[in-house]
């Protein structure tokens, strides 16, 4: 054995260096333990203050801390920000909330409301959809403005039902009339209900060619109305599905025209479903269903 070989430690030695090590390794977790548990029970460390900012029209912040405050666990260097974040975004209202710590001993908490741009679902229902098309719970009494319109549709549809609700509105507008409704059928069809209660069934395909039809419609409306003796108003209903034209029905015209019923200018239906050529041969119907066509002689439908 040469001088610089180290010389083998016996066992015992080996066994005493790896008991201090254990030691010293316990103890430093201790200590750490310890210090741990000062700074959570540290009053120095405790959230002082929430501070909530952020429009709110259907939320006092007073309310939302007392609310969400025996929610929060922990001080201000243990709080779990997700969960207070959470817990922020469970109240009514609320759609987002950012929540980050301020030195000293303060949370800022960022808010964001629902801005409730239209009801959804029927009217039993308390679900709203707001400007981001996104479907949401609240209590319907706390909506201003009054005289939402009301959306339908499948699940899922509720964005592309208020985009075209915000298509179609100014082009109702044109003739006075508010579009009250707007409903997407499990079919891919429009419904719309007006505020004189009048239902226009639009038809499907694309938004461009929905908004075509529909604004074919309002642009003879007023003169097919006008032939009968009626204004804009007295529309009952409309039907535009018809390939190159409209059926329509208005409320008090009870015979349409000296030349109604000829077969070769009308699409045969129910007394209050005749399709006519021109407007002035158009099928008679009862007093309160007739219906009048405009510009088609074609009996298909989309």
């Amino acid at each position: 054995m040469t001088m610089t070989e180290p010389l083998a430690q016996p066992l015992d030695v080996k066994l005493m260096n790896l008991t201090a090590s254990v030691l010293y390794l316990g103890c430093a977790l201790c200590v750490l333990a310890a210090l741990l548990w000062w700074l959570l029970r540290y009053p120095g460390f405790a959230i002082a203050r929430i501070v909530v900012q952020g429009e709110l029209v259907h939320n006092d912040a007073v309310t939302l801390r007392a609310n969400v405050a025996p929610h929060l666990a922990g001080n201000f260097f243990t709080v779990d920000l997700r969960a207070a974040r959470a817990a922020f975004e469970q109240a009514p209202w609320v759609r987002l909330a950012q929540v980050r710590r301020w030195y000293p001993g303060r949370l800022l908490v960022q808010l964001q409301e629902h801005d409730a741009l239209a009801y959804w679902g029927p009217e039993s229902g308390s679900a709203l959809v707001n400007r981001q098309g996104e479907v949401f719970e609240a209590n319907v009494g706390d909506v201003e403005p009054e005289g939402l319109p009301r959306l339908q549709g499948p699940s899922g549809s509720s964005a592309q039902v208020l985009q075209m609700h915000g298509l179609l509105q100014p082009v109702f507008e044109s003739l006075g009339l508010r579009l009250q409704g707007l409903e997407l059928t499990g079919r891919g069809g429009w419904r719309a209900t007006l505020d004189n209660e009048a239902v226009v069934e639009l038809g499907g395909g694309s938004a461009p060619q929905v908004l075509q039809r529909t604004q074919r419609f309002t642009r003879t409306l007023a003169q097919v109305a006008a032939q009968y003796g009626r204004r804009v108003s007295a529309l009952e209903s409309a039907d535009l599905r018809h390939v190159g034209g409209y059926a329509l029905r208005l409320r008090g015209v009870s015979t349409v025209g000296p030349e109604a019923g000829t077969p070769s200018h009308a699409l045969a239906g129910t007394p209050s479903q005749a399709l006519a050529g021109t407007p002035r041969q158009a099928l008679a119907g009862t007093p309160s269903q007739t219906t009048a066509a405009h510009d088609t002689t074609d009996k298909g439908r989309n």
